[in-house]
């Protein structure tokens, strides 16, 4: 287990035993010589202390930590006594990693470090087995060297982990000057060395955010290692010692995050918790455990836990970037370097310019007299792709007033192109955001600040997503009449979300209130209002309702007064939301299906006769009366995609058979309609092979066949493929306490899945009896349509048609039911069937290696 051999804390190496010497490098602890001393009492101290969780007497994470390191200094400071390192004994006792920081967890190691005078090595021996074998015996985890300072130094010259953990050394007891001189010693030569070791150290972080992801946008993150973790404030801090940066970014207080000390204190404190929680040394915040965390510190559950996570995360990530970029143009120069001109200052904007690589103010600009330069700092930072310079934002932020209401025109333009450059405007914002400056243009912002996400679709956070998707909307300015009402609209369409009510309805007020602040006309405010209130219009009523039925686009028509605008510009909306949403939310069978409404809508408002369903055409209806079984397979002009036309009896359970023939061979179904004439069904699908090209459309009728007639069941054969496939589908074994295996479902899903039933506006059909929509929200199988379409056809409830949506691991088919009867109970066991059939939710297991992930998101 990583957590348990880790030495990156100490010294540089990770000793586990062995016999004390200046090179130790015995692989564990070796059989004892002695037996156990008052470290047992101190495991005993540590246990009562970590069982208090009751009330009062439960001990709060920065009390717990310090009493931690009270508890470990008194047993070290008395043992080592006991073994003579007392001043000027040639000995002393030096903490590094989380006992040196005074930082210590319940779970974490001790790192120690027995500096000697070059003292003879019998007697070094004796001291060292003193001190490590009772920790040993004891069962306390143990990262150790045994060092002169001069090899100490060596050490700390040729290992950066060593150096890191160095620079935290703390002196525990015995000869004092000898712990100075060593806490001197490396702090002089890391300062020496610097020039030569910053690209090591940069190098070293960039793989760490690699293996360990974003804390911020990670669903389940690693607190430690992570990018925006509490390895990056120690960097910083090494940095510091450096003298190359001051290692706080210039944050006020006032800011999100309130700076970078307490964003690195609240994690902090959650990793605390989660090693008293998970009773181990866990650096991995698990989905399972955020409910307990959120409870115990009193931030709420694991909702509000998040937000805190993802607010910290991007303190520090934002204040490394800065660490970093100040760090690397203060490092020292050398030789002909020293002799060249300091860089020019290159004109940028009105006020802004260019230099060292960053967006500055120019030396004539005023801030507290220019209320429009925020917005030009950052637009010029977003057309060059250059970095805001820290000591900017701090000048804006404690001078730069607020702009008036109506803003300039001037500011709003600034504002437009800084929202055109596309993925060149995050950064920016960021920076803004992390210094206050973006919620004092857009003070309705502070409200989805880190703000998590209630879908497990959602891959960032509510403030992210909009950025994202303003970042999407932008490349498609030159598909609407008003490019300028859909970056705006992008920017602004979520953020009604978290004041406990319909977000669309209160975003649009909120959109009236913000169009007017940017001084809109007032029909543009009005039109970014109704973008914001019906931005979800057209994907909901294009996946959810029959295309075909002309009330459908009626409906549409009517709820945008025929505003041929704002359909033009929704249509695009609906793109750039659905990108900015996650993986595989946008695609060809979603693009199609808001394409075809859009077309539909258009010639309605254009005054033409809305459409009818599309008939059959005269070859489909002769083979529908023909009786017999007919499959074809067409090419669309997407290369990947093809249309499979399929036409048997009109029998229970057809478009189940029809739909499970094409999950056993490999096609998946992305939408699907179904019409039927003089007893045959007649249905078509929008399918992907799984690779390679689809199969011969006489083997599907052939399956088709022997499906119909009852020779072959199809979903007993891809229960079979399943169970053979090679691919995993299952999480590893799960055991019980005594070790022996717990039945476990073969497939989970990663977040429940859900059966809601949409009503349509008339209740019955022509033929008198009831219709519905049901809307299934689930994670993917194989033959997902197959099995659901046979839970419904066999429960009181006909197909009418189908609409099929595949997002990344989740589905969301809608399909339009004609029941035999509407009542409560029906609807009930249906739901309870169809549910029966998708993967269940994934149970917690505590048995998965701390470097895996359920998926989960803790928010």
């Amino acid at each position: 287990m990583p957590f348990v051999t880790s030495g990156n804390d100490s010294s540089g190496e990770s000793r586990r035993g062995g016999p004390a010497s200046d090179d130790t490098s015995s692989a564990g602890p070796p059989p004892s010589r002695t037996t156990p001393t008052a470290a047992t009492d101190l495991v005993a101290a540590r246990k009562q202390l970590l069982r208090r969780t009751d009330g009062a007497k439960r001990t709060d994470a920065p009390a717990l930590r310090q009493v931690m390191v009270d508890l470990h200094d008194f047993w070290l400071t008395t043992k080592g006594a006991e073994l003579g390192v007392r001043p000027d004994s040639g000995f002393a006792i030096v903490a590094v990693g989380g006992l040196g920081r005074q930082e210590l967890l319940p779970h974490s190691d001790l790192d120690l470090i027995l500096l000697h005078d070059d003292m003879d090595p019998a007697v070094v021996s004796e001291v060292a087995d003193g001190l490590w074998y009772p920790l040993w015996d004891a069962h306390i985890k143990l990262d150790h060297s045994v060092r002169t300072v001069p090899q100490a130094l060596q050490v700390a010259a040729s290992d950066m982990s060593a150096a890191l953990g160095l620079l935290e050394a703390r002196h525990i007891a015995g000869d004092e000057s000898l712990t100075e001189l060593l806490i001197t010693g490396v702090r002089r030569q890391w300062r020496a060395d610097i020039r030569n070791r910053f690209v090591e150290l940069v190098d070293q972080a960039g793989d760490r955010w690699r293996r360990s992801g974003d804390i911020a946008h990670r669903a389940e993150p690693d607190l430690k290692n992570g990018r925006g973790g509490l390895r990056d404030v120690q960097m910083l801090g090494a940095l510091a010692i450096a003298q190359l940066t001051d290692g706080m970014a210039n944050l006020r207080p006032d800011s999100p995050g309130a700076g970078l000390q307490v964003a690195y204190t609240r994690l902090l404190d959650i990793r605390t918790e989660l090693h008293r929680i998970a009773g181990r040394p866990r650096e991995q915040l698990r989905a399972q455990d955020a409910d307990e965390i959120g409870a115990a510190l009193r931030i709420g559950d694991r909702f509000d836990l998040a937000r805190v996570i993802s607010d910290s995360a991007r303190t520090i990530s934002y204040s490394v970037d800065v660490g970093l970029r100040t760090a690397g143009n203060a490092l020292p120069r050398r030789g002909l370097a020293m002799l060249r001109r300091p860089p020019v200052r290159r004109p940028l904007d009105e006020g802004v310019v260019e230099h060292s690589g960053e967006v500055v103010l120019a030396r004539n600009a005023i801030p507290s007299k220019d209320p429009g330069l925020i917005l030009r700092v950052a637009s010029a930072s977003a057309r060059t792709g250059l970095p805001i310079s820290a000591s900017t934002l701090s000048r804006l932020a404690d001078y730069a007033p607020e702009l008036r209401e109506p803003w300039p025109s001037e500011a709003l333009s600034d504002l437009l192109v800084l929202l055109g450059t596309g993925r060149h405007m995050v950064a920016p914002i960021e920076a803004l955001d992390r210094t206050g400056l973006w919620g004092r243009l857009l003070p309705e912002w502070g409200a989805v600040r880190d703000l998590p996400p209630r879908d497990a679709i959602h891959t960032w956070t509510v403030d992210r997503h909009l950025v994202e998707t303003a970042a999407n909307a932008s490349r498609m300015t030159t598909r609407v009449s008003r490019p300028d009402l859909l970056v705006l609209g992008a920017l602004v369409h979520d953020l009604g979300k978290g004041r406990g009510a319909d977000h669309s309805v209160v975003g649009a007020e909120l959109a009236t209130q913000i169009g007017n602040r940017f001084g809109l006309w007032p029909d543009d405010v009005a039109t970014l209002s109704a973008m914001v209130r019906h931005h979800l219009l057209l994907p909901a009523t294009a996946t959810r309702r029959d295309l075909d039925d002309p009330a459908t686009t009626r409906d549409v028509v009517d709820a945008l007064g025929g505003d041929r605008l704002l359909l033009e510009l929704l249509a695009a909306l609906a793109e750039a939301d659905s990108l900015a949403t996650g993986p595989g939310v946008w695609g060809d069978w979603k693009a199609s299906l808001i394409g075809e409404l859009v077309r539909r809508c258009l010639r309605v408002m254009d005054g033409e006769e809305l459409p009818t369903p599309e008939p059959l055409t005269d070859d489909q209806r002769a083979r529908a009366e023909a009786g017999g079984v007919f499959v074809d397979i067409a090419a669309t002009e997407n290369a990947h995609t093809h249309l499979v036309t399929m036409i048997a009896p009109d029998t229970d359970g057809a478009l189940s058979k029809m739909a499970g023939v094409l999950a056993l061979n490999g096609l998946r179904c992305h939408s699907a309609t179904a019409q039927s004439h003089a007893g045959s069904v007649v249905d078509t699908f929008m399918v992907i092979p799984a690779f390679g090209d689809p199969p011969d459309a006489g083997l599907l009728r052939q399956q088709l066949l022997q499906a119909t007639a009852g020779t072959i069941d199809v979903l007993a054969r891809i229960d079979a493929r399943e169970r053979e496939s090679p691919i995993p589908t299952a999480p590893p074994p799960v055991t019980d306490p005594d070790g022996a295996p717990v039945a476990v479902p073969a497939l989970f899903a990663l977040a429940p899945p859900r059966v809601l039933w949409i009503d349509r506006e008339s209740a019955a059909g022509t033929d008198g009896s009831p219709r519905t929509v049901l809307e299934l929200r689930a994670a993917d199988r194989s033959g997902l349509l197959s099995r659901v379409s046979a839970v419904i056809e066999t429960h009181g409830a006909a197909i009418e048609w189908a609409t099929v949506a595949t997002m990344g691991g989740t589905v969301i088919d809608t399909f339009g039911l004609r029941l035999t009867e509407d009542s409560a109970d029906l609807r009930s066991r249906l739901a309870d069937a169809v549910i029966a059939v998708v993967p269940p939710p994934e149970p917690p297991r505590e048995t998965d290696d701390e470097q895996g992930t359920s998926g989960v998101p803790i928010g």
